[in-house]
């Protein structure tokens, strides 16, 4: 069958790490069915979009990149519109040289509404994924969550990351029986146990010292800071022990570490190490000694099952699916979110207890992407199945 997979979260050229996940989903998709790319550009309508390419490694997968305009701050009635309006000819193209029978649309707002606006008046059938910040944040904004609940009502189904949002969606009006969980995979050929002391001399790494880990966007709603914070308490209440953080990432909140760093004295054990391809991502979950998570709202981070499929320990902030997943204390703890207090004595007591890395690698096996995509491929079917038999 041919499938049609849309989101502005999908990688290109000049944002090589950009929705890595949906563009592991659809490798993995691939390999069931036929399918291309979508991924809508939103920006300021004043401003000029320049051309956006695919990577390499996605151009089987013909991708276009069509640019879409929002209004900033006022525009949660029409977003989902604009985009809409500027996606129906890239979608009317595509259908004329890849007759597609159904379409995979991630991140409720604005991608899922606009998608929901054309299927019926191209009538093709949708699925959505709903995959965190797009529920946890977007439900609490009165238009947005209207227009959300009554987009993801005109679904085939609706899927979610996690236990918990599929809670937060039924909650706020999505019909029950639309909704499925289906978690990510982990590419764990990638993702694996590695030897520690090779992998820290590797990266010029401390051999000795202790090292959390962070991976992630440098974004509020991440909160990184929390974790600097944490780490700083740590440091006090073990004078003789040089705990090093590295975070890996990128986003608006690095000079705001930075800054912070230095002001508790401890930019000299903070390494911002900037974006990494997942090959090396995995190198530094080998070298690590935790990975830490300390996220304000989450679906289900990637990161956490990436760490666990090294064989690492995770402290992290008990929000959105992550108790779904750590749900034993040989694979960390969970603390309430905001506490840097509550942290810091987490990491404190997971270090100081036995590692048990091949419980933590069999206890992450059932979630792959081979079965991740299968999940979604079914459901992509019955919905072109049930919509032809109408």
């Amino acid at each position: 069958m041919k499938f049609l997979f849309v989101s502005n979260l999908f990688p290109d050229t000049s944002e090589p790490t950009r929705g890595l996940f949906n563009a592991r989903l659809v490798k993995y998709l691939s390999q069931l069915h036929e399918i291309r790319v979508i991924s809508p550009r939103p920006a300021p309508v004043w401003l000029r979009r320049g051309i956006r390419t695919g990577r390499p490694e996605d151009e089987k997968f013909f991708p276009v990149f069509p640019s879409t305009g929002y209004l900033p701050r006022i525009g949660d009635r029409w977003n989902h519109l604009l985009m809409a309006g500027s996606l129906r000819e890239p979608l009317e193209q595509m259908r004329k040289v890849f007759p597609f029978q159904a379409i995979l649309a991630a991140w409720a707002y604005p991608d899922c509404c606009a998608i929901a606006q054309l299927a019926g008046k191209m009538k093709i059938p949708f699925v959505a994924l709903v995959q965190g910040s797009d529920a946890h944040q977007y439900l609490r904004m009165p238009v947005r969550r209207r227009i959300i609940v009554e987009s993801l009502n005109t679904a085939a189904a609706v899927v979610t990351q996690s236990l918990e949002l599929q809670r937060l969606l039924r909650e706020a009006g999505v019909k029950p029986e639309k909704l499925q969980t289906i978690y990510n995979g982990v590419e764990q050929d990638v993702f694996k146990p590695g030897d520690r002391a090779a992998a820290r001399a590797g990266l010029d790494l401390p051999a000795n010292d202790p090292i959390l880990l962070y991976v992630g966007n440098l974004l509020p709603v991440k909160n990184p800071l929390l974790l600097v914070e944490a780490h700083a308490r740590l440091l006090k209440q073990k004078p003789g022990r040089p705990f090093r953080l590295v975070m890996i990432g990128t986003g608006p909140l690095r000079e705001e570490i930075q800054q912070r760093s230095q002001q508790l004295g401890t930019d000299g054990l903070v390494h911002l190490a900037g974006g990494q391809p997942p090959e090396t991502v995995a190198r530094y979950m080998q070298a690590t000694d935790l990975v830490c998570i300390p996220s304000d709202n989450e679906g289900l981070p990637n990161v956490l099952n990436e760490a666990f499929s090294c064989g690492r320990r995770v402290a992290a902030t008990r929000v959105g699916g992550i108790p779904e997943v750590l749900n034993a204390d040989f694979l960390g703890r969970t603390v309430e979110r905001g506490n840097p207090d509550a942290l810091a004595t987490a990491i404190e007591e997971i270090l100081a207890e036995p590692e048990f890395s091949d419980q933590i690698t069999q206890h992450i096996r059932r979630f792959s992407w081979e079965s991740c995509a299968a999940g979604h491929a079914r459901l992509l079917e019955k919905a072109a199945q049930a919509f032809h038999n109408q």
